[in-house]
C-alpha cells in the first residue's frame, strides 16, 4: 500500500499547483466540520486548515520552502482580501457616519492596549527585545504587521505567526465574551473584532451580516494605520 502511494505522491510533489490545491482542500474541509459542528467560532476553519495543511507537510517531508513555493500564491492574494473588505464597508457608510466618535475612542484604546500589551507581556516574562517588537503589531492584518515588525526592528516572520495566531483566538472567543457582556450590536461585534483580532476575525464577525462586515472591515483599516503611526514610537519611548 505504501508503495502505491509512494507512486502516486512522487510525480505530484514537484508541482506548484500542488500545495495550493493541499491548501484550499484543507480548508474547505475545515469549513464543512465547521458547519456540521453547528457554526461554531470555536471550530475555526483558519486553525483547523493550518493543522490539516500542516499534517499533510509533515507526512510528505517536503520542508515550509517546497510548500511555500508552491502556495505562495495564497499569501500574495492577502492583501487584495485586505482591500475586498472594504466593499460592506461602502454600502453601509451611512452606519459609519453616525458612530464616528464611539469609533474613535475605541480604535484609540483597542490599538493602544493591544501594543502596550504586547511589549508588557514579553518584558514580564523575561523575553528578548527582538521578541517585545515582533509581538507589539501582532493585532494588525498579517501585511501590515509584517511590514511594522520590520520597520522597528522585529522578526516579520514571528510577527506573522503570532498575528495568525491572535487572530484565530479573537475568532474563536470575541463573539462568546460580548454576548456574555450582553453586547449584541454588530457594529460592536465587527469593529471589536478587526481591531483585535484582524482579518481572520473580521472574517468571523462577516458572518453575522454585512453591518458587522462593514464595522469590521474598518477596524482592520483603521487598527492598521493607527499601528503603523503609534508602535515605533512606543517602541523608541519604551527601549
Amino acid at each position: 500500500m505504501m508503495r502505491e502511494l509512494a507512486a502516486v505522491w512522487s510525480p505530484l510533489a514537484p508541482s506548484p499547483l500542488l500545495w495550493i490545491v493541499v491548501t484550499l482542500v484543507a480548508y474547505l474541509l475545515a469549513r464543512r466540520l465547521q458547519r456540521l459542528l453547528g457554526g461554531s467560532a470555536l471550530a475555526n476553519p483558519v486553525l483547523i486548515a493550518i493543522v490539516l495543511t500542516a499534517a499533510a507537510v509533515l507526512a510528505s517531508g517536503a520542508t515550509y520552502a517546497t510548500y511555500f513555493s508552491g502556495a505562495q500564491f495564497i499569501n500574495f492574494l492577502l492583501g487584495p482580501a485586505t482591500v475586498a473588505l472594504a466593499v460592506p464597508l461602502a454600502r453601509n457608510i451611512r452606519q459609519v457616519r453616525g458612530s464616528l466618535r464611539g469609533l474613535v475612542i475605541a480604535l484609540v484604546c483597542g490599538s493602544l492596549a493591544s501594543t502596550v500589551s504586547g511589549l508588557a507581556i514579553v518584558w514580564a516574562l523575561g523575553g528578548s527585545r527582538i521578541i517585545a517588537l515582533s509581538m507589539a503589531p501582532k493585532a494588525v492584518t498579517t501585511p501590515i504587521a509584517m511590514a511594522v515588525s520590520q520597520q522597528i526592528g522585529g522578526a516579520p516572520a514571528l510577527t506573522a505567526a503570532l498575528a495568525i495566531v491572535g487572530g484565530i483566538f479573537a475568532a474563536s472567543i470575541g463573539r462568546r465574551l460580548l454576548t456574555i457582556l450582553r453586547i449584541h450590536d454588530h457594529r460592536a461585534h465587527g469593529f471589536a473584532a478587526g481591531v483585535a483580532g484582524s482579518g481572520v476575525a473580521a472574517a468571523e464577525a462577516a458572518t453575522l451580516g454585512g453591518l458587522a462586515a462593514a464595522f469590521a472591515a474598518l477596524g482592520v483599516a483603521l487598527n492598521g494605520v493607527v499601528t503603523a503611526l503609534v508602535t515605533p514610537a512606543l517602541v523608541s519611548f519604551a527601549w
